[in-house]
């Protein structure tokens, strides 16, 4: 844990990484506080119509140890990937915490994906069990109609509503299983869950971090958060779990502090449901992605309005800019701790208001213990304000181990010792890094990095459609809005409607915040003698 009021330079100087032997996830987030005091608060649920469940540090324990019994009476060991396909629930944590006693992998999926790229997951991770509700169950019967081979690795489906279409319920195989479980001795470096990155270049792959994941994090978020945890504190965020944000920027850091998590799932994020969720429910720090907080923006008065008292409030995702931040000081009560990452390497960036490390624009400084830098195209480190690639030294605790069955993938992500991150910026001679852009082609759009890739693939399978290509394109709330430009096949003509059915096509395949929120036909796709879409061209048409 961080000290309190000491310069950012004697925190980087004095820092020091703990570095254990042995390291596993669902131990240090619930058994080590359930065998402390068993009735700790641990999340507040927060369902229909407000309605709040207190959920303990004792109940976790047991859940997950019945669910880790269940799960290897099933054929589930130590490193088979487990799918997660659910909402922001108690249960989607006490799920986790089992899988990481157990020493399987947790493969969490969002909601919001749709069939193509749930099954493209399932089979590239060669998960053996999924566990979601009625409306996954939905989704797998679909993707089994359309893709049987990419559940053919399944051996067990569980949902907590109950059996059904091949399913057996959650809350009933539990209730046969033991309370008692012995966790698996895992070392600090053994895989522990994969997170799909967003498919920049080609289709997404899979990140597979450590045990060692949630120890990185935890400078990225005692920072930003102000020292977190202080006593008092009770985290919120309304990013999904599945997502690193959601997961391993609140929920996983918070159960490890023994801070209170607030649970609240959003079918469509409302920000005036937001501000009293935060005051009904005494919510002092947040993670809030940069686009919500534009969306809280629409609440006049906020705090007149709700009696809300947060301590901290921590974002990133995408570039929170001065107007959004001088916002937050005034609407909030708090300056916003920007902060920076990828699925790969996360939180290794970031702001802190506290000991005054902050500028409106900038994402902040290297967290102490991780080594940040902009290099050249060889690996070299570029001077003060010389433009280059943000990149990241190994070793380092929260950097992923690999891309799930992709090695030489693996290796193009590295120069030397260097992480390339493929983000353009500049950092100053006080160590203040800025972004400036991509040098790939990924969308950022809402909080969510959006790889072209698995958009074409899709749109290319409509029956209109010969060619596609897919940028962003600036959009005042969301940064950037996804933006298709299609060719047709011939005897096809560009219409509304077309374009209508094109955009449901993909949303029902993908997901919500990755359909072409614009369409635009065109007769001919730029592209370069070797095949590849000019992409700037179409940018400049944006």
């Amino acid at each position: 844990m961080l000290p309190e009021s000491r310069s950012y330079e004697t925190l980087v100087r004095e820092f020091r990484w703990p570095t254990p032997a042995q390291f596993n996830i669902g131990v240090e987030v619930c058994d080590r506080w359930a065998e402390r005091d068993p009735d700790r608060l641990a999340l507040i649920a927060v369902g229909v119509g407000g309605r709040a469940q207190d959920v303990s540090y004792g109940w976790l324990r047991a859940t997950s140890n019945r669910l880790a019994n269940a799960l290897a009476a099933n054929g589930v060991h130590r490193r088979d990937r487990v799918a997660i396909l659910l909402p922001q629930a108690p249960e989607v944590a006490a799920i986790h915490i089992a899988i990481y006693k157990l020493g399987a992998i947790a493969l969490p999926l969002a909601v919001l994906f749709g069939t193509d790229a749930i099954a493209y997951r399932l089979q590239n991770a060669g998960a053996k069990a999924v566990i979601t509700n009625a409306h996954g169950l939905a989704k797998l019967a679909e993707v089994r109609r359309a893709q049987g081979d990419a559940l053919a690795g399944l051996q067990l489906v569980l949902s907590i509503d109950g059996p059904g279409d091949g399913a057996l319920g959650f809350h009933e195989t539990l209730a046969r299983a033991s309370a008692a479980f012995s966790p698996v001795a895992t070392a600090a470096d053994d895989p522990a869950m994969m997170i799909y990155t967003s498919g920049t270049t080609g289709q997404p792959k899979g990140a597979l971090h450590a045990h060692r994941v949630l120890i990185g994090h935890m400078p990225g978020i005692e920072l930003p958060q102000e020292f977190f945890p202080q006593p008092g504190d009770r985290f919120w965020t309304p990013a999904d779990w599945a997502w690193a944000g959601g997961l391993l920027d609140c929920l996983l850091p918070s159960l490890y502090c023994g801070v209170p998590v607030v649970a609240k799932r959003f079918d469509k994020f409302d920000p005036e449901e937001a501000f009293a969720v935060m005051a009904r429910h005494r919510v002092r720090n947040a993670f809030i992605p940069p686009t919500a907080l534009r969306m809280l923006r629409a609440v006049p008065n906020p705090r007149g309005r709700h009696d809300i008292g947060l301590r901290s409030v921590g974002s990133g995702g995408e570039a929170l800019g001065a107007e959004t931040f001088e916002w937050g000081k005034a609407a909030l009560g708090v300056e916003i701790n920007e902060f920076y990452g990828q699925t790969e390497c996360n939180l290794v960036v970031g702001s802190c208001a506290g000991i005054g490390v902050v500028r409106p624009g900038a994402i902040g400084k290297a967290i102490p213990g991780h080594t940040v830098a902009v290099i050249d195209g060889e690996g070299r480190v570029c001077k003060s304000g010389e433009l280059g690639q943000i990149a990241v030294q190994r070793p380092d605790p929260v950097m992923f181990l690999e891309y799930w069955g992709k090695p030489e993938a693996t290796h193009e992500k590295f120069i030397g010792d260097w992480m390339t991150t493929g983000d353009q910026g500049v950092v100053d001679d006080e160590g203040y890094f800025t972004f400036v852009g991509r040098d790939d082609d990924v969308i950022t759009s809402a909080g969510y990095r959006i790889g072209p890739g698995e958009i074409e693939d899709c749109l290319i399978k409509h029956p209109a459609v010969a060619l596609a290509a897919v940028i962003g394109k600036p959009d005042p709330v969301r940064t950037e809005i996804v933006k298709a430009f299609i060719v047709l096949k011939a005897g096809q003509a560009s219409s509304v409607a077309l374009a209508d059915d094109i955009q449901a096509f993909v949303r029902t395949r993908l997901s919500a915040h990755e359909y072409p929120r614009e369409i635009a036909f065109i007769d001919e796709m730029p592209m370069t003698t070797t095949g590849k879409v000019i992409r700037r061209l179409l940018r400049a048409k944006a």
